[in-house]
């Protein structure tokens, strides 16, 4: 089904302009996050996780698709926490198969996390799942890092 999935990702021009206005930044993340969800069929679940270096934590920021109970993450736990540990992006084709797997529904088959970095710092983490195995592509992956060099600018 996955090889099906057919993929129009919105124009980074729209991100661009969403990012200049002068709502706040969480408005602004919703945003994003609603723009992403509706444009892309495979996103079906959309989210921000704001990084508190400090205390090693991610807190639940701003997202679209269904309520999680996982709001807050400590670096190293799920796939959310070791894309902070190690400051790389994860791309999980089957969730089933990891160890490290924080499940948020039944329904999530794969996930993609893209740390968003703002002076080499991490500062957020943007989070899609999707219902879809093997939902996300070499193309998904580079939208969304550029997407997310873009949200940068606002922290």
């Amino acid at each position: 089904m996955a090889d099906r999935i057919r993929t129009h990702f919105p124009p980074l021009s729209a991100i661009e302009t969403m990012l200049k206005t002068d709502a706040s930044r969480d408005e602004r993340l919703q945003a994003i996050c609603q723009l992403l969800h509706e444009q892309v069929a495979h996103y079906h679940w959309v989210g921000f996780y704001l990084a508190d270096p400090l205390r090693r934590e991610l807190h639940l920021g701003p997202f679209v698709g269904a309520p999680t109970e996982h709001t807050l993450i400590p670096y190293g736990r799920g796939i959310c926490g070791q894309a902070a540990e190690t400051l790389t992006t994860f791309v999980i084709q089957d969730v089933a198969a990891q160890d490290n797997y924080l499940a948020c529904s039944l329904e999530v088959k794969s996930e993609i996390v893209v740390p968003v970095f703002k002076a080499d710092q991490l500062v957020a983490e943007l989070d899609i799942d999707s219902h879809h195995p093997s939902a996300f592509k070499n193309a998904d992956e580079a939208f969304l890092l550029r997407v997310c060099d873009l949200v940068s600018a606002i922290f």
